[in-house]
This record gives C-alpha cells, structure tokens and sequence, in this order.
C-alpha cells in the first residue's frame, strides 16, 4: 500500500508550450507543477521572485522538466509582450495560455480613488487581454490554441468587500465572450474559469406570472 495520489496523465499535453501568468505562487503554482508533469514545455511570469526561483528548482528535482520563471510587472503591459515573446524563443509558439494572476484585495466603496481603480483594472483585467492577444498570431499559425482566462463567482454574488475587483471580474467574461466569438478561422479555445465553479452558470429563467394574478407590466 502507499499514500501516494496518482494523477492521470494526458498524452496531448507532452511538449505543449504553456504560458501561466502569475505562477509564482497559489493557484498559478499549482497550474505550473501539474503542466511540468505532463511532460508540457512551461514559462511563467510573476512579481514574486524567491519563491518563483524555489518552485523552478522544486520541480526540477522531483524530475520534471524545468519550467522557464520570467520576472514580470503585468501592469506594464510592454514587459508582458516581452516576456510572451521570451516564452516563445525558449519553449515555441505559446499552445496554451492560463490568464491566472489577479489580486482581491479587500476595500470598501468609499475608499477607492481613481488611482486605486486603475491599478486593479491593470491587475485584474486588462493584462488577460493583452496577453490574449500577444499568443493570438501563435495560436493562429499553428491552427488554434487554448486561452482560459480565470475569474471569479465575487461578481456572482455582489461581494460588497472588493468592488473594483469584482467588476473587473465581471469583466472577464464579456471579455471572454468577445475574445471566442472574434476568434474565427484562429481556432483558439477561450474560456473563463470561476474558482472552483467549472461551469458558466446557465442564465436564470425569469419566473412565469401566476395563473392567479395579472403580469406586471413592461416598464416604460
């Protein structure tokens, strides 16, 4: 008997070229490790650098294939280009992009400025578009290519404690939407993911008017 936990493996994913953004620590680890254990060719990008450079050489010793750690500021959308562009020369052209890296940091209405809004729309928004489109021409030259763009059910649920977060979330989705529906002959999967909810939530059905009392009337 062991305790180990075998996971599957996924023959399609071998020496797949894999950008994650902000795959330094958290989810986006955990996006970078299971990639290197498929055998796909990995590069991140994150602000943290000493736990980046501890998990590059974590995976390698546990025998997978290094992945490619690349500094990066998303904010700056010029070194995300850059670092997209790395990745590429290192790995070839980007098959799969995980948009991961965001931040919820908590605040309240009354708080925000217009700095602070701005700077979570560039760490939580706009650095997903961006990086879409930088892998898009990769993507389109090999025939298509994956794009899932993480988000998150704050939105879902009108979480009072980050508002600027959640409407960049909400966000992500038109976005996404757009994205998919622009891809055309591109062949490029995008998809937004929400925490641990997998599945776009299906649109509510709008109740039909009791049989006992007229239909309110379409407003004016």
């Amino acid at each position: 008997m062991t305790d180990e936990i075998g996971y599957a493996i996924y023959p399609s994913l071998k020496g797949r070229s894999v950008f994650i953004t902000g795959g330094g620590s958290g989810i986006g680890e955990s996006l970078v490790r299971h990639f290197c254990a498929q055998g796909s060719r990995v590069a991140f990008v994150d602000l943290a650098e000493e736990p980046s450079r501890h998990l590059v050489e974590a995976i390698a010793a546990e025998g997978h294939p290094a992945p490619l750690f690349i500094p990066c500021d998303l904010r700056d959308v010029e070194q995300l280009q850059a670092a997209t562009a790395q990745a590429m020369q290192h790995n070839g052209p980007i098959q799969v992009l995980c948009n991961n890296a965001g931040n919820d940091d908590r605040h309240q209405t009354k708080d925000v400025t217009v700095a602070y809004w701005d700077d979570r729309m560039a760490v939580n928004l706009r650095h997903q578009f961006f990086a879409a489109q930088a892998v898009r021409p990769q993507m389109s030259a090999q025939g298509g290519g994956s794009i899932i763009n993480f988000g998150s059910i704050t939105w879902m649920v009108g979480d009072p404690d980050c508002p600027a977060y959640v409407t960049a979330k909400a966000a992500v989705y038109g976005m996404t939407r757009a994205l998919a529906r622009g891809a055309g002959a591109t062949r490029a999967l995008r998809r937004p993911l929400s925490g641990t909810a997998f599945r776009r939530p299906a649109p509510a059905r709008r109740a039909r008017p009791s049989a006992d009392l007229p239909a309110a009337p379409d407003p004016a």
